[in-house]
């Protein structure tokens, strides 16, 4: 039995991540949440070592001496560009540190002998097989991003049919384990449970891998969920049940974004529906022009709306593009971001990486917001972006990302798009806004051409 004060403490540390939630959802508070969120963690961690008479202590500190030491140093070291690659993994080591948990707790109460409830045992295997799943997904998804493997959608005659089995399979395997608990059954749904995640996530492809990545975020959430339930843990229960959430609600809104549902981002590519193109350059003829002419337009203009994108965090642009928005505002321009919800390659990127150039809160616009505004804008200044202003998924009904919402910015008077190659973005289609008789190009690094720009403005 719980002691009354253990449980009280951990009742506390699932307000507090309750708390840390709710501070995560705007940028101003972000920061605190985390540390609120962090905290509680760290007592959870700490209290089984004060009320449990745990063994193996010291490999289980071991442990966590090893994880916290590889935690700070991949933080203080990955790339803004390579965060959701981070996002990915962190996701699916804790999807499979529970299905091992769940696997061992499993095999010391057979060992034991005990009568195990039935409730305990569907949840047993549930965290077995959705861990293992998140697990060999989320690693995929790593390797997509790291391009350790083509980002394309993979697929391959019989997939479905192997997909199809394996999950029924895996069902059947589960229903076993509550049946007739076997540690032998156990393993092969576990490994039955990698097969699927594989299988499920490599026909993904495109712009529909940041979306994968928070759907296996949910499936690492519930399988937590259920592990607290099998260890009698509420902390658990509730931090998973929230990160579950969470995450399904994210999964939602950014399919809402793409334009699309979760079945077809999941299994669009067996039928050609994956937002992914033929990704050939163009060698179509495009307006092109200087950091001085450019300059002229954002110098002189009243109103300007900036579009970042991927671009922008693989160049470290974004302290000089701050830097150039504060000359413009100086001269009396007004100048706002366009935030799209999957610009970049994870939710919120692009807040992560204007607030790490200490860009204010009161300049980030979303999509549904700023819209409207395009059309009042003398210039947008596209950096980095492409898929998200892209008019194809507006106009063009076979593309692969028709139907997805864009920021307009071909509605304003001049658009200027800072571009290092005609190559086409993420989803590899022709973005037919390049060819816009209203349309600048700068080529180049954006930093380069960034700095290039901001020394122009200065001087006229």
């Amino acid at each position: 039995m719980t002691p009354t004060w253990v449980q009280l403490v951990y009742l506390a540390c699932a307000v507090c991540f309750i708390l840390a939630l709710k501070g995560l959802s705007g940028p101003k508070t972000a920061r605190t949440g985390n540390l609120i969120g962090a905290a509680a963690a760290v007592v959870g961690i700490i209290l089984p070592f004060i009320y449990l008479d745990l063994r193996h202590v010291w490999l289980i500190v071991a442990g966590i001496v090893v994880g916290a030491i590889g935690g700070v140093v991949g933080a203080r070291k990955v790339q803004m560009t390579q965060m959701p690659q981070m996002v990915a993994l962190f996701n699916g080591v804790g999807g499979g540190a529970a299905s091992l948990v769940a696997l061992l707790e499993l095999q010391e109460r057979l060992t034991a002998g005990s009568s195990i409830h039935w409730f305990i045992l569907a949840a047993t295997a549930f965290t077995i097989g959705v861990g293992a799943i998140s697990f060999s997904g989320s690693a995929i998804t790593f390797a997509k991003l790291q391009e350790l493997m083509t980002s394309r959608p993979v697929v391959f005659p019989g997939l479905p049919v192997l997909f199809g089995g394996g999950f029924i399979a895996a069902v059947a395997l589960a229903v076993l384990t509550v049946t007739g608990p076997n540690m032998t059954v156990a393993i092969i749904l576990g490994v039955l449970g990698l097969l699927v995640g594989l299988l499920l996530v490599l026909p993904v492809g495109g712009a529909d891998v940041p979306i994968v990545i928070s759907l296996l975020n949910a499936f690492t959430g519930l399988t937590v969920a259920a592990g607290g339930y099998v260890l009698q843990n509420t902390l658990l229960l509730v931090a998973g049940t929230l990160v579950g959430a969470s995450g399904t609600f994210l999964t939602l809104l950014m399919a809402r974004a793409m334009g699309r549902s979760v079945t077809n981002i999941l299994f669009g590519a067996l039928k050609g529906g994956s937002t992914l193109g033929a990704g050939v350059a163009s060698d179509r003829p495009v307006r092109s022009a200087g950091p001085e002419d450019v300059a002229i337009l954002l110098g002189y203009a009243d109103r300007v709306i900036i579009v970042p994108g991927y671009g922008l965090a693989v160049a470290q642009a974004q302290h000089t593009l701050r830097e150039l928005v504060d000359v413009l505002i100086a001269r009396g321009t007004k100048v706002d971001y366009a935030i799209h919800p999957v610009a970049g390659r994870m939710p919120g990127h692009m807040n992560v990486l204007l607030a790490e150039a200490q860009v204010p809160y009161e300049q980030l616009v979303e999509m549904d917001d700023i819209n409207g505004e395009f059309k009042h804008a003398d210039v947008a200044l596209v950096v980095g972006a492409n898929d998200v202003v892209n008019p194809a998924a507006k106009t063009t009904p076979g593309a692969p990302i028709y139907g997805m919402p864009i920021l307009n910015a071909d509605d304003a008077q001049q658009i200027v798009f800072l571009k290092r190659s005609m190559r086409p973005g993420f989803a590899g289609i022709e973005n037919e806004l390049l060819f816009d008789p209203k349309t600048t190009l700068l080529f180049g690094d954006a930093k380069e051409s960034l700095g290039k720009l901001l020394n122009a403005v200065k001087a006229l």
